[in-house]
């Protein structure tokens, strides 16, 4: 292996410059996402991203660890994650990985011409491969990162939507509404499951009115998550009104071995809160 202290100092001499030249004839007019912006904040950080990237492939004219790729173990993380990147085309990062690899083949070879009288090319053509092969590596490294941090967003998002689609309206007199819309499979059911609890115990609820009016069918996971709703809901203190239950609906509940006769049911929500009220 060819280690050369003097081809680290040559290069980490020009992180700045490297920096610099690579953001100044990056073509901004014809680029998308973090590439794209005026925002001087935005602008900051990603030149303060490709600079700390210098520093640490500098070290590869130092490292002995065959494990490179693990020196941006954490400088790949922060950039997969970094919001301004993942709304930007992951074709284009990649491109600009590219961009940072010529410019370093194109140091290799001034630092031999410069500073290295009669080298051969041998030594070139080593830390060429060397450049290519370290940053191919990291490049396939930023690849599965940025699926990862894109997958974890999606999830979340997915998330919150589902959260929405299941919202604990309060009434009044410590009642609330929760009105269930569209289809219900297992991934929703236990969404609305955790959301509920949560809800009715943060505003106090102990009167649920569950309006099923907006469902219209039902498979045995749905029945399930909701028989286990209404009984951890009792566990809290919360007493639940089911209404609008359509014909389909209520066949699925008894087929697959819903027990109603504890749970007040009626056949529609305005019935059943008029019941409620009146009652106080």
């Amino acid at each position: 292996m060819y280690e050369r202290k003097e081809l680290y100092d040559f290069f980490m001499e020009r992180t700045s410059e490297l920096t610099e030249d690579w953001y100044n004839k990056m073509d901004h007019n014809h680029l998308h996402g973090v590439y794209a912006s005026n925002d001087k904040e935005v602008i900051g950080r990603l030149k303060q991203q490709n600079y700390q990237f210098h520093l640490l492939f500098c070290r590869l004219f130092l490292e002995k660890d065959e494990d490179f790729g693990a020196l941006f173990e954490n400088w790949l993380e922060e950039l997969a994650s970094d919001i301004e990147h993942l709304l930007t085309p992951i074709y284009e990062i990649i491109e600009q990985f590219f961009r940072v690899e010529d410019q370093y083949l194109e140091l290799i070879e001034k630092f031999y011409a410069e500073n290295v009288a009669g080298a051969g090319s041998e030594e070139v053509n080593y830390w060429s491969r060397e450049i290519t092969k370290r940053l191919g590596e990291i490049v396939i490294r930023f690849v599965r990162e940025n699926a990862l941090q894109t997958e974890l967003k999606l999830n979340a998002h997915r998330e919150t939507i589902l959260k929405l689609s299941c919202p604990v309206i309060p009434l009044m007199k410590h009642s609330a509404l929760l009105p269930v819309i569209g289809d219900i499979d297992e991934t929703r059911a236990k969404v609305i499951l955790e959301h509920t609890l949560d809800e009715c115990a943060k505003k106090k609820i102990d009167h649920l009115f569950i309006d099923l009016s907006g469902v219209a069918t039902v498979d045995k996971i749905a029945v399930e998550e909701l028989e286990q709703l209404i009984d951890a809901l009792k566990l809290v203190g919360v007493v639940c009104t089911l209404s609008g239950v359509r014909p389909k609906v209520a066949r699925a509940v008894v087929e697959y071995g819903f027990e109603l006769e504890t749970i007040q049911v009626e056949s529609v929500l305005s019935t059943a809160i008029e019941a409620k009220f009146a009652a106080i």
